[in-house]
């Protein structure tokens, strides 16, 4: 979590709004803020999270993975939550139907959840039928009178929700259709790569209309400036304007890089002010670190027919090119690198910003990419 959070305000207000909306029963789409790798999109939902809980919420958060089902992600979170709200003074008979709906519903889909430690009485025909959509339905609006009856809302929070299988998708995008339709306390606000507007819409045609999907880019040039001068004033260090506008010009804006920056001329430095001759040489030592282990650990998961595609990006410009011109680049006909394109898509490596374009999700991977293989 940075020190200084700055450039976000209008993401943080509408999610305040959204929070504020849900706890009153008002209908309101839920978010799923969309942006590229390193601009802070799990620093915004951590922030949200706090904020959801200074508002009565109670909350889920998980990070979709690769290969794992989004119900076995999300089963012990609701354990959690369910079992907190049956140890609180009230009736409760909501919250044993939600906990009767998770055991029947952990038992129809075969994922592992522990013991609930509670004698729960059979509940024949409550989220068991086997369809993964009807069945989410029904326990997420059980969830949300277990929680209203409680008086509290829940939020759930997902982030990499592009990594979702289609399936899964589509289930969480119809479940919380019904949610909105009843006015349940219950909101989900999301973060994925470019990608899943997209994504949302292939599963659900009615998911435009469902969800915002605010963008989170890299920070303008003052953003960027305040995010490396205010965390130093608070230790009595000063940045010459010149060190930060060459931090700014290296890092892009994207607030990851900066943080890596600040970092390392922080270690560099020798005094109370922090030149431009600091920033410079922190550079080699940024670029490394960056190389080794941001970028690195992305490239290691790619083919060897990947890194070629990725590399003929890199060498046409990187932003917005087009996959004829890489097919022409790499000396093949278009459909020859149809499914190596797919396959970088899917593993978030790039997205299509629009019909026949191709652009990096990883900013300045371009430039990792030459550094990585010159010729």
């Amino acid at each position: 979590m940075p020190v200084a959070l700055v450039g976000r305000d209008a993401i943080l207000e509408d999610a305040r709004v959204l929070l504020e909306r849900t706890r009153r029963g008002r209908v309101s789409k839920s978010m799923i803020m969309v942006g590229l790798r390193g601009v802070g999109k799990t620093v915004l939902l951590n922030k949200i999270e706090e904020l959801a809980k200074e508002r009565q919420f109670r909350t889920l958060a998980i990070e979709a993975t690769e290969g794992e089902s989004l119900a076995a992600t999300l089963a012990p979170k609701l354990r959690k939550l369910l079992l907190a709200l049956n140890r609180m003074e009230g009736v409760g008979e909501k919250v044993r139907k939600g906990l009767i709906a998770l055991r029947n519903f952990v038992g129809t889909v075969k994922v592992t959840c522990s013991d609930f430690g509670l004698e729960l009485e059979p509940m024949p025909g409550v989220a068991d039928s086997g369809n993964i959509e009807m069945d989410l339905t029904e326990l997420f609006l059980l969830t949300a009178d277990a929680a209203a009856e409680k008086g509290y809302g829940v939020a759930l929070l997902i982030d990499e929700i592009q990594l979702l299988n289609d399936e899964d998708l589509g289930a969480l995008i119809m479940a919380m259709h019904k949610v909105q339709q009843r006015q349940a306390p219950l909101v989900l606000i999301a973060a994925g790569l470019p990608t899943i507007p997209g994504l949302a819409g292939e599963a659900k045609s009615y998911a435009e209309r469902l969800f915002a999907y605010p963008r989170v880019g890299k920070l303008k040039q003052d953003d960027a400036h305040a995010a490396l001068r205010e965390p130093a004033a608070q230790e009595g260090v000063i940045f010459d304007e010149d060190a930060l506008d060459y931090v700014y010009t290296q890092t892009q804006g994207y607030p990851y890089f900066l943080q890596e920056w600040g970092d390392h001329v922080w270690e560099i430095a020798s005094n109370q002010v922090i030149t431009l001759r600091d920033a410079q040489m922190a550079t080699t030592e940024v670029l490394q670190t960056l190389d080794e282990s941001f970028f690195r650990v992305r490239y290691d998961r790619l083919t060897e027919a990947e890194r070629r595609f990725l590399r003929a990006m890199a060498e046409l410009g990187g932003d917005t090119c087009r996959s004829g011109a890489v097919a022409s680049y790499l000396q093949v006909k278009p459909t020859a690198i149809t499914t190596v394109r797919a396959s970088l898509i899917s593993k978030g490596m790039i997205y299509s910003p629009a019909y026949g374009v191709l652009d990096f999700s990883v900013p300045m991977f371009g430039d990792f990419l030459k550094r990585e293989i010159p010729r």
